[in-house]
């Protein structure tokens, strides 16, 4: 089992930025990947952006260059540094982990970000 506990939510005004945590607990040496997601109120839960073992990195299209991911080298904890917040970054982000060696995945309880006007 792997236990995910997220940090770092609040509110800012457009431009600012945020920077988010999960510390991970549990089953840590098997986790293979570790991300972000977001769900935006009325919306699906999308991938923001992700690292594998070995640092690659994916993001999507519409926060790169503004968000990065980094994991430290225990590889139990990654963070998100958020930079250039638009009013659509707004929703509740919820960390991601996954082991592959057993194709499980697990969820921290979320965080809120909210970026107003």
């Amino acid at each position: 089992q792997v236990q995910l506990v997220e940090s770092g939510g609040g509110s800012v005004q457009a431009g600012g930025s945020l920077r988010l945590s999960c510390a991970a607990s549990g089953s840590t040496l098997s986790i293979n990947i570790m991300g972000w997601y977001r769900q935006a109120p009325g919306k699906t839960r999308e991938l923001v952006a992700r690292i594998f073992n070995g640092g690659t990195t994916n993001y999507a299209d519409s926060v790169k260059g503004r968000f990065t991911i980094s994991r430290d080298n225990a590889g139990s904890t990654t963070s998100l540094q958020m930079n250039s917040l638009k009013p659509e970054d707004t929703a509740v982000y919820y960390c991601y982990a996954r082991r592959g060696s057993i194709a499980a995945d697990y969820w921290g309880q979320g965080t809120q970000v909210t970026v107003s006007s």
